[in-house]
């Protein structure tokens, strides 16, 4: 599926590139105290092991700029560093190794002070990203234009030519709103009047469900449209949950060729197999597989042999036995309690095969 992805720079991001014709970086948070590295490095390890390509953390005080050195060296993905307001940890951030600064220029109060951190970014060659949050207007711009599309727009603009002014142009935009709607609109508003790589994002989503939920309308909606460089589903507890979202939102519109994506039906007064259970043992136990392999999990005869054969490989359920199609042809019949093994024993040869260039 072909996507045409609106014009933006390219930014290096401790080694990941973004934007121009990259892919769509994933991006998460921890919520660990960044002072207790071992957690922390804990949780960046366990990020990126599941998919994540760029981490932030919290830098809220001057404890944690030697934690941030830490971490740094331990980690396997970039780091950013979240800092509000202070310059000097915006500095110290960048001095100890921060790839990416996420701060608002706008939030130092001195000019000189902004300088400082441009100047400083500058000769480290680090980006900063420039956000607006529909929560955190400016208080001319909430005057002028109330909360919505064109204060965030202005929010985010205002920061960037501060940046630009002093000669600073290795920016990250993102526009970021609790509601879907206005967070759609406002990136759509940022696409036509700036060329920077945009970072997507439903801020404060909620929990797992309705967070998920809101962030795939508002963050695909937008992909679909060609917008967005990275994503990040913001989501209240495990840090994992937003990657694994992610991933999920990536792959279902065709932006992640990776691993197995599950086509299952959603299950009737027919259904003679457990389809929810089959499913979840299946994803478990082909956590390892890296190549694009589509698998239905289908549980009845109705719509059960057809949805299979769309698949690369898929199970059709019956009553006590279930059929087996591979590349859209019946592989085998086979008792119930066998077929996710079987399953996934074949999913385990498709890999085999994708990779030895035979399939």
């Amino acid at each position: 599926m072909e996507f045409n992805r609106a014009a933006t720079r390219e930014i290096n991001i401790g080694g990941v590139k973004i934007g121009g014709s990259n892919k769509i970086a994933i991006q998460s948070m921890t919520n660990t105290d960044t002072t207790e590295i071992d957690r922390t490095s804990a949780q960046i390890k366990a990020l990126a092991e599941a998919g994540c390509d760029i981490v932030r953390v919290a830098v809220y005080n001057q404890a944690c700029l030697p934690a941030l050195k830490a971490l740094k060296s331990l980690s396997p993905v970039p780091i950013v560093a979240d800092v509000h307001f202070d310059y000097k940890l915006a500095l110290g951030a960048i001095e100890n190794g921060a790839d990416k600064l996420r701060i608002n220029p706008g939030n130092i109060n001195n000019p000189e002070h902004i300088k400082m951190v441009a100047d400083c970014a500058k000769a480290h060659k680090i980006p900063i990203r420039v956000g607006a949050n529909s929560g955190s207007l400016e208080k001319e711009l909430l005057d002028q234009y109330g909360v919505g599309p064109r204060g965030i727009c202005a929010s985010v603009e205002k920061n960037v030519r501060l940046l630009e002014k002093l000669g600073f142009d290795d920016i990250v935009i993102s526009a970021k709103c609790s509601d879907v709607r206005m967070m759609v609109d406002s990136y759509e508003l940022l696409s036509n009047r700036l060329d920077y790589p945009m970072h997507l994002g439903v801020t404060e989503a909620g929990g797992y469900e309705v967070g998920t939920v809101k962030s795939a309308v508002g963050i695909g909606s937008l992909l679909l449209k060609g917008i967005g460089d990275t994503i990040r589903v913001s989501l209240t507890g495990d840090p994992l949950k937003e990657v694994a979202a992610a991933r999920h939102i990536l792959a279902s519109i065709g932006l992640l060729q990776e691993g197995v994506q599950i086509i299952s039906c959603p299950t009737c007064g027919r259904t003679r197999v457990n389809v929810e259970g089959m499913v979840n043992e299946v994803l478990d136990r082909t956590k390892d597989i890296k190549e694009p392999i589509t698998v239905a999990v289908m549980g009845c005869v109705v719509n059960g042999p057809g949805e299979a054969r769309e698949a690369d490989i898929g199970i059709a359920g019956g009553d006590g036995k279930g059929a087996v199609f591979k590349k859209g042809r019946l592989f085998c019949t086979a008792e119930q309690e066998r077929l996710v093994d079987i399953l996934v024993e074949e999913i385990h040869n498709i890999q085999n095969e994708k990779l030895s260039g035979l399939s």
